[in-house]
């Protein structure tokens, strides 16, 4: 085999990406292949962010490569490029947003305020720009959970609000417009209306993803949310014990219902792991994530410990990918966003930007 464009086109079609399970080439990420002489050059562009596998994927595409004779110097150009995906038929997107991942759950209790934070800036350390809209109204946690509990947007018009900013993400929520201790006291349609406005009269600025922790439950503000806002797809977190995985399946049928493709499930406290001795104990059962995703047939994105460090870390209002952002449970996030955007990636694309708009006009 000698070297051409084909035989290494052929040989990067051995190379599976670690995020898709699929090769490079099938996926079209090989976006260019040139050759000098004995040199080598390629373009890889990845519809997701993946920052901290870009020299590792160099890695693998080289060694691929270089099995080929005559191969000498290879230089792998790896960069991501994050587009807009569908969204619900009849839904418009949300200027200054290209994806929306609801993270959700049937029930309370489930981690799932701090899975969504730590999945927020996972994805800004894997190269994204992220928002994180905290969708509950009535028990805000994002402020406390990011150290900005004591901030208050700005408004420059008069109209519309300035995201915060925490940790690299853009933060919007009902908890910096109140105080911390005034219940929200407001029926389904007044927190709904809230919440809209929460979301689109902030100016959002470029996002590649805007993640949503969305309220607990099936009830009306979640239904309201899942047909009005335009959701690229929803994360579900549950806990391995039956009971949560009984409002886990609501949570999953209701975005189904609705046309909001599911993501993928996390598993959260799969494991307790004693902060004294490391011993290693399945409290809340086992498997019980993956056998969910087995009975819907949608992916199982990773099972997250129930750990002392989390709770500290997020308390304190640093979670845990930017307190630690090189230790093994930042490493577990980071893994479940890439999986999350990788998965978005494979989505049809958002094509209404390139239809004209028909304007009807009475002569």
């Amino acid at each position: 085999m000698s070297l051409t464009q084909e035989s290494v086109t052929e040989a990067l079609k051995g190379v599976v990406d670690p995020n898709t399970g699929k090769d490079f080439v099938s996926t079209r990420c090989v976006r260019n292949v040139s050759i000098s002489g004995s040199d080598v050059r390629v373009e890889l562009e990845l519809g997701y962010p993946a920052k901290t596998q870009h020299e590792s994927i160099r890695e693998m595409l080289a060694a691929a490569i270089a099995t080929i004779p005559g191969a000498g110097r290879v230089t792998i150009d790896v960069h991501s490029k994050v587009v807009a995906h569908a969204v619900q038929q009849g839904v418009k997107l949300l200027p200054g947003v290209k994806n929306i991942i609801a993270v959700a759950s049937g029930k309370g209790g489930v981690g799932k305020s701090t899975t969504a934070v730590n999945l927020a800036l996972a994805l800004v350390a894997e190269g994204a720009t992220v928002g994180l809209l905290d969708a509950d109204i009535y028990g805000p946690s994002q402020p406390h959970m990011l150290g900005i509990g004591e901030q208050r947007p700005e408004s420059l018009d008069g109209k519309t609000m300035e995201p915060l900013q925490a940790h690299g993400l853009q933060v919007m929520s009902i908890g910096f417009l109140v105080d911390v201790e005034t219940p929200m006291v407001w029926r389904g349609p007044m927190a709904t209306q809230a919440l809209n406005q929460l979301l689109k009269e902030t100016n959002w600025k470029d996002l590649d993803y805007l993640v949503i922790d969305m309220p607990p439950g099936t009830g009306d503000i979640q239904l309201t949310l899942s047909q009005s806002v335009p959701l690229t797809g929803a994360v579900i977190v549950t806990t391995p014990q039956d009971i949560a995985l009984l409002d886990a399946r609501k949570g999953l049928k209701m975005f189904e219902k609705v046309g909001v493709p599911i993501i993928g499930v996390v598993e959260n406290m799969s494991i307790h792991i004693c902060s004294s001795c490391g011993h290693e104990e399945a409290i809340f059962g086992t498997r019980g994530g993956e056998r969910l995703c087995a009975d819907y047939n949608v992916p199982f994105l990773g099972a997250l410990p129930l750990d002392l460090q989390i709770r500290q870390e997020t308390d304190g209002g640093a979670p845990t990918v930017v307190s630690d952002p090189d230790g093994r449970i930042a490493e577990l996030y980071k893994a479940i966003a890439r999986k999350v955007a990788a998965r978005v990636a494979v989505k049809a694309k958002d094509m209404t930007h390139k239809f004209p708009s028909i304007v009807i006009k009475s002569t």
